[in-house]
């Protein structure tokens, strides 16, 4: 599993835009800049449309304040279900990252097997990353919510 101090895995994340489709490369998505990365196992599920993903959408401005540059959200879905799921949530200040094939996910060391529910997808997290290095680094435990919320992000970002 990544680790504070270390630097993201090179992988490729997509986005659906405005002008279609776009491939990111990990390495130039974090360069230079301050960025709040959070995961969840996938888009419209419980937790993840109810607390996850809106406290971030809610407190987007003052985790921006707080000097980050971008806010990015990583599922492993595709980028089509991650921009229908950031127009459901109005999380138009929020990057919705797909990671389709777990490739991301899989470099962090941080997938899990949902077995027959869907599969391989990413464990909750949040992390800092300042100009691609882990500043901060939260994993949730099995099945809970507690540490990659977007209020202890935000209150590890003013401490």
């Amino acid at each position: 599993m990544i680790q504070k101090g270390q630097t993201l895995p090179t992988a490729t994340l997509s986005e659906l835009g405005e002008g279609g489709m776009v491939s990111h490369n990990t390495d130039e998505l974090f360069a230079n800049k301050r960025v709040v990365l959070f995961a969840v196992p996938g888009a419209f599920t419980p937790t993840c449309s109810e607390a996850h993903l809106p406290g971030y959408v809610v407190l987007a401005d003052e985790i921006k304040a707080a000097g980050i540059d971008a806010i990015a959200c990583v599922a492993v879905n595709d980028a089509f279900v991650m921009h229908a799921w950031g127009d459901a949530q109005n999380a138009s200040e929020i990057m919705m990252l797909g990671d389709g094939d777990a490739s991301f996910t899989k470099a962090l060391g941080l997938e899990m097997d949902t077995d027959n529910f869907g599969g391989i997808r990413s464990q909750r997290y949040a992390m800092v990353v300042d100009n691609g290095v882990v500043t901060h680094l939260n994993v949730e435990a099995s099945g809970k919510f507690e540490v990659s919320n977007a209020e202890t992000i935000l209150a590890a970002l003013k401490a």
